[in-house]
């Protein structure tokens, strides 16, 4: 399955949530999998994004649904990147 990675910043509304509800974090996780999504792996950074997840899903509109889905919620601000396996990419430059 094509890997993407979601950058995420948090909006006023984000922040007063996860202070609250600190577990609502991984709560996305399930409903991201509900939407055919599947988080490989979560990080809390620090700079101008809140969290780096890394998530696959079978197909570019999967993705985009649930970056759509998660952002209109109005918690989370979300740029989705998709990425590409360093080998697969060097197999493909080699062609």
């Amino acid at each position: 399955m094509p890997t993407y990675i979601m950058l995420s910043s948090l909006t006023a509304q984000g922040i007063k949530t996860i202070k609250l509800k600190p577990g609502r974090i991984k709560e996305v996780d399930s409903e991201v999998e509900k939407m055919g999504g599947k988080i490989i792996a979560q990080y809390a950074v620090l700079g101008p994004y809140d969290f780096i997840t890394i998530l696959e899903a079978p197909d570019n509109e999967t993705v985009a649904k649930i970056s759509l889905e998660i952002g209109a919620r109005g918690s989370v601000r979300i740029q989705t990147l998709a990425a590409l396996d360093i080998d697969e990419f060097i197999k493909s430059i080699k062609k």
